[in-house]
Parts: C-alpha cells; sequence; structure tokens
C-alpha cells in the first residue's frame, strides 16, 4: 500500500463509505488508472501485484521483494513529471485526510457541546 502510495500521490483502496472500503480491501480491488499509472514501468506494477496478494501464502515476502527486478534496477529512474505529479498526488491526498479530521473533529466538538 506504502509503495503505490508513494508512486502516484493516493492509496490503491479508498471509499467514503468505511463499509465499502473494508470490502475493498478484502477483495484485493485496486486497480493501475491513467494517467497517473502510465508512466510507471511494467516492473513496478508487478511488484504491487504481489505486494497486495489477498493470500498471505502466496504474497511476496520482504525478503523477495528487495530482490524483485524493479527494486534491483538502479538506471530506470522516474521522470521529473511523474515525480512533481505524485508530489501533487500527495498534498491533494494529505489535504483531503485532513479536512476528513477536521470534521471529524468539529461534529464530536458539537456533538459534546450540546450535551448530546
Amino acid at each position: 500500500v506504502i509503495l503505490y502510495i508513494l508512486l502516484v500521490g493516493y492509496p490503491p483502496f479508498w471509499d467514503e463509505d468505511q463499509h465499502k472500503l473494508y470490502q475493498q480491501i478484502k477483495a484485493g480491488a485496486y486497480d493501475f488508472p491513467s494517467p497517473e499509472w502510465d508512466t510507471v514501468t511494467p516492473e513496478a506494477k508487478n511488484l504491487i501485484n504481489q505486494m497486495l496478494t489477498i493470500n498471505p501464502g502466496k504474497r511476496i515476502s520482504a525478503h523477495e521483494a528487495l530482490k524483485h527486478p524493479w527494486v534491483c534496477q538502479r538506471s530506470t529512474v522516474a521522470s521529473m513529471m511523474h515525480r512533481q505529479e505524485t508530489v501533487e498526488c500527495l498534498k491533494k491526498f494529505n489535504a483531503r485526510r485532513k479536512l476528513k479530521g477536521a470534521i471529524l473533529t468539529t461534529m464530536l466538538a458539537t456533538r459534546n457541546f450540546s450535551g448530546k
């Protein structure tokens, strides 16, 4: 999940509804949408697929992940444009997270203040 976020700036699983989000995670329902994933190498996508495998017995281990071709390839470097787009997506994702936290805090404070 962290590698996915680092590559494109948002998580593989997302839904405002916590139940739907949980269902996505349990089902391993994620994809590689355009345009963010267009510049990500097939090797990186392969590693993500192996890391997000639902069945722990079939999932790549940390030791194996460190030996994955994408990790070992030092010659392939993300383009500056891709990195800038990822930073922008991370900023938006963080802003949404902060906004949601502020809304929940306000709702809780209002609820406590009103005595409910």
